[in-house]
């Protein structure tokens, strides 16, 4: 006699069909868990992709931004610390100036051979580099901005204003720190505050002497360099601060965006741990039931 089954195709043909859901169900929580993300891919995300996207890239540019005030930043720093050297120098030329004034020639000899010191350490501060870019030099980043080849020769005069030694451009270099803010840090050598340093130093360093009249026109100078050195260094420190401030403010964005973004993208793996065992449990009964309604026939089912 031939077995036959009982007439269940639609019963046992459904509960295939539920079993292959769940376990399509399963496999992705399963890479959900392995993962931590609801999706590996934008089409996971259905309705809410063009959200995850926009908000990726907004954590992209924003961290864009602080890179490049991180840099920038530093570069304002290093410029900063070249400035204070220069107000040191010019502390002690005045030092020196002030000493020569009594008439001394051993105090005038020794503020001229100061000055030449001076004047080499003013055109190693002026081609100061930071991450292979000469900073005093405008946007010609890769040409040393200084050199005193020709500039160190003669006296020049302490009124007439002298930026020969300047090899550089005029370009005030900037950091965009937001889509629609940029900062301005940038100063030259050829800056007037420098150049009256130049100016000052040169002509002290290439006097063969120096008479009254020529120290008090030199220490008219200094300090009028001074102030004007100190006017820079404030500047610089304006600049650092603006930049510090939009890059806080970028981090800030960043965080927030971030955030959004785990929202859409992040699942809870403890409770998809928890979903996997009930899947599991309820696909294990369900191929139970299956293998008992495939396994009747006519035969077992009279009897």
């Amino acid at each position: 006699m031939v077995a036959m089954r009982v007439a269940t195709f639609a019963q046992s043909n459904r509960m295939i069909a539920d079993a292959m859901r769940v376990e399509s169900v399963m496999a992705t929580k399963q890479i959900q868990e392995s993962t931590g993300v609801v999706s590996t891919d934008f089409g996971g995300y259905g309705a809410d992709a063009q959200h995850v996207i926009n908000l990726q890239v907004s954590v992209t540019r924003a961290q864009s931004y602080i890179d490049a005030a991180t840099l920038a930043g530093s570069k304002v720093q290093v410029m900063y610390s070249a400035v204070g050297s220069v107000t040191d120098i010019l502390t002690q030329l005045r030092s020196q100036l002030s000493a020569a004034s009594t008439g001394s020639s051993t105090e005038v000899n020794s503020a001229i051979s100061s000055a030449q010191q001076m004047l080499e350490q003013m055109g190693s501060l002026m081609n100061t580099q930071y991450d292979g870019q000469y900073v005093f030099a405008g946007g010609k980043t890769d040409t040393a901005p200084v050199d005193l080849t020709s500039f160190s020769s003669g006296t020049g005069s302490t009124t007439t204003a002298d930026t020969s030694y300047y090899n550089g451009d005029s370009e005030i270099v900037s950091v965009r720190v937001a889509a629609n803010e940029t900062v301005s840090y940038g100063v030259t050598a050829d800056n007037s505050a420098f150049e009256e340093v130049m100016r000052v130093l040169k002509f002290v360093a290439n006097s063969t002497t120096l008479s009254s009249a020529d120290i008090t026109s030199a220490l008219d100078l200094a300090s009028t360099a001074l102030d004007d050195t100190a006017a820079v260094q404030a500047k610089l420190s304006g600049a650092a601060s603006s930049i510090e401030t939009a890059s806080a403010r970028q981090a800030d964005y960043k965080s927030y965006a971030e955030t959004l973004s785990n929202d859409l993208t992040s699942v809870d793996v403890a409770a998809i741990t928890a979903q996997l065992s009930t899947y599991e449990t309820q696909l294990t009964a369900s191929y139970s039931a299956l293998g008992k309604i495939l396994s009747l026939n006519l035969a077992s089912y009279l009897k």
